[in-house]
């Protein structure tokens, strides 16, 4: 299955998707819903975040060939940061480049859409407190990364993380292809089989950190082929068996 956010007649509600169509639900996503019997076409409805998280949570390297490719050691523990919710952006929306970057990264991943409100949990708990998938785009001012010796200002500008398009629920995360796409050309193309944590670590291990709410994303990595971006250019984040997460920078 695949749950959908979306806009139309200007009200947001949630949604089924199907091929081009989206049956519409009442209810919460997270909670008690029903299927209506009112469908729409996907070309006439605008979708929006396929959910609303109190926080965002990212992983940084958690990919081996990742790894690999930058000549370092595998970490012993995850190393995790945070994106403020209003750095929240949906599919086929604009990435607004900063006027203070020079250098502006996309960072392909899969996301993980938290069920219900979690704490403390075992790798063992995880599996029936996740909602589903979807996918990520890390968007990164690489200079002020470097710059600032941290990673706050250089990954939370408003927009720089895009989600979507749906939340697929009941697949394997362990063994997805996972690509970035830019300007149609593939620049990263790996599997999440080569994640160093798997999701049910990353999920284990973040909420002994801090309480996970429903609808909270754990982005989890980024595989090698990192690479920057122009004004104009455009992305895609394609996950096998989710879809394609689609942006364009201005």
């Amino acid at each position: 299955m695949k749950f959908v956010r979306f806009k139309a007649e200007k009200k947001v509600k949630y949604g089924i998707l199907e091929d081009d169509n989206v049956q519409e639900l009442e209810g919460d996503i997270f909670g008690d819903y029903q299927k209506t019997n009112i469908f729409h076409r996907l070309v006439n409805i605008e979708l929006l975040a396929p959910c609303n998280p109190s926080k965002i949570i990212c992983v940084g390297l958690n990919y081996k060939d990742h790894a690999k490719e930058m000549n370092m050691e595998l970490p012993k523990e995850p190393v995790i940061f945070m994106k403020p919710a209003t750095a929240l952006n949906g599919p086929n929306k604009k990435i607004k480049y900063p006027k203070i970057s020079r250098q502006v990264d996309y960072e392909a991943e899969l996301a993980i859409v938290i069920k219900n409100e979690i704490k403390d949990l075992s790798p063992k708990e995880v599996e029936n407190h996740i909602l589903g998938y979807t996918c990520f785009n890390d968007i990164t001012a690489r200079d002020l990364q470097n710059r600032d010796g941290q990673w706050t200002r250089a990954k939370s500008f408003d927009g720089f993380a895009p989600l979507g398009p749906a939340i697929a629920t009941d697949l394997d995360p362990n063994n997805l292809g996972i690509q970035l796409i830019h300007n149609g050309k593939i620049k990263q193309d790996s599997n999440t089989n080569q994640m160093i944590f798997s999701v049910k670590e990353l999920v284990s291990f973040i909420s002994q950190v801090m309480t996970l709410k429903p609808g909270d994303i754990i982005a989890t990595g980024t595989p090698p082929g990192v690479g920057s971006v122009e004004v104009k250019d455009e992305l895609e984040v394609k996950i096998e068996e989710i879809g394609i997460l689609k942006n364009t920078v201005i």
